[in-house]
């Protein structure tokens, strides 16, 4: 990976004078991580900034996060925007409304473990489950380091059946063990999916995509579009397939102020 300023030059020739569409994880990206998801709060100069490329024709925006669809929408409160949620399981924005379909033995299942869950480890301080209604969250964050190998394995029992018959998939992420659907669709779908509609508006006209997030679950998008446009994970340099890095929320924020300036 390429620290993204120490190029700007080079990437500068590729933004200039084409149509972006620039998808952004919300958490870890355009906000800090906070202790607790209720505590995300985007600032209003990453509002104002978001705005102004809203409201430029040559630039669609859309957030694709793993927080509940309400949540994200709550969150930022644009109405021209795409909002991705669940990681690409629901999708809502102008002329654009999609739910992945859920078989009701899913929910039933997702309950089983919110259940089992919440009955092992009550009363253990810093962790709580969120039932996003897609998929199910154990965030861990706030716990003490002495039961965290205690709370892995009170996951890895409440799945593992359900797990070892298909019905459900797991996934880690920053301080959080999630169940989702037994589906290959994830934010990288999501994301080419939205691109492809995208394209079709713009009647194949050339789009430019650019993906910025810092999570295990943004990687598969970084795979689809590393050779498809500009892909930006966000933290300290490692095991990544996105092309660049920026180092912070902050630096993310000064990124999307140059592809504003790029854009006049």
């Amino acid at each position: 990976m390429l620290y993204l300023f120490s190029h700007l030059r080079e990437l500068r020739s590729k933004i200039e004078g084409r149509y972006l569409f620039l998808f952004l994880d919300f958490d870890g990206t355009l906000t800090p991580i906070v202790k607790t998801p209720d505590k995300a709060i985007i600032s209003r100069e990453t509002r104002n900034l978001l705005g102004l490329l809203l409201q430029k024709n040559n630039c669609k925006i859309a957030i694709i996060s793993g927080r509940a669809l309400p949540d994200i929408k709550k969150k930022l409160g644009f109405k021209n925007i795409i909002y991705s949620g669940n990681h690409g399981f629901q999708i809502e924005g102008p002329g654009i409304k999609y739910e992945l379909p859920l078989p009701l033995v899913y929910r039933k299942t997702l309950q089983q473990i919110k259940g089992q869950l919440e009955k092992e480890l009550n009363g253990l301080g810093g962790i709580f489950v969120e039932d996003k209604k897609f998929s199910l969250a154990l965030h861990y964050r706030l716990a003490e380091k002495k039961y965290l190998k205690f709370i892995k394995a009170v996951f890895h029992k409440a799945v593992i059946m359900f797990l070892i018959k298909n019905k459900i998939r797991i996934r880690k992420g920053k301080k959080v063990l999630e169940v989702k659907p037994p589906t290959n669709w994830d934010k990288g779908k999501a994301a080419l999916w939205l691109l492809a509609r995208q394209r079709l508006v713009l009647k194949g006209g050339a789009i430019l995509p650019v993906y910025i997030g810092d999570d295990v679950t943004d990687e598969d998008a970084f795979r689809v579009f590393k050779k498809k446009g500009l892909t930006v994970f966000v933290g300290k340099p490692g095991n990544s397939a996105a092309n660049y890095y920026l180092k912070n929320p902050r630096e993310v924020i000064k990124f999307l102020r140059l592809i504003s300036k790029f854009r006049k």
